[in-house]
């Protein structure tokens, strides 16, 4: 991987990433908001640390390790990825109230004209933001937009101590049963 200067990522700022996706996916995977990183690179979940490729492997969503920059060959497998918020920053927590709620208005317009079966949105404390949701947990959610189903994941960035590669693929393979089952 080319390394990035401060500059290269600060310029990034100003760049969105195109989304991954399709109709009628099996799971579409919503991230926070694009790492500048990510908006550097074009690719989801590109930061060093992050744990999301990792993961889905480790999960059985795909048959092997992926990197950021195979990202497109997800919807071979039925899979993609969007954000709540299209505003790439260092971190999460420079994103307002105002952004996250948009952002869930806007995503769910996104998933009723895609319909994909499952909305994956890995972070808990982001759906709550984007869907006003505060007693949403990890798992599966009652919530539905248009006839896609809801799932919250653990956050697989580095920075979530809570939950282990191993722990965070168990709940990924949960989700990826579900998906599985007709």
């Amino acid at each position: 991987m080319t390394r990035l200067t401060p500059a290269d990522l600060e310029a990034a700022r100003d760049r969105l990433v195109p989304d991954v996706v399709a109709d009628g996916l099996s799971v579409l995977f919503c991230g926070i908001n694009p790492g500048l990183m990510t908006a550097a690179t074009g690719h989801h979940f590109a930061r060093p640390g992050n744990r999301f490729w990792p993961v889905l492997h480790l999960s059985g969503f795909t048959a092997r390790l992926m990197k950021p920059s195979e990202q497109d060959e997800l919807l071979s497998y039925g899979l993609g990825i969007t954000n709540v918020v299209a505003r790439a920053t260092a971190r999460a927590d420079e994103l307002s109230a105002e952004e996250y709620r948009e952002g869930g208005r806007l995503l769910a317009e996104k998933v009723e004209r895609l319909r994909p079966r499952w909305l994956a949105v890995v972070g808990v404390t982001a759906y709550r933001a984007a869907f006003d949701d505060r007693k949403a947990r990890i798992g599966p959610q009652e919530r539905t937009i248009g006839s896609s189903r809801v799932w919250v994941l653990p956050n697989p960035s580095g920075l979530n101590a809570h939950w282990t590669a191993a722990t965070m693929a168990e709940e990924y393979g949960r989700l990826r049963a579900a998906a599985q089952t007709p």
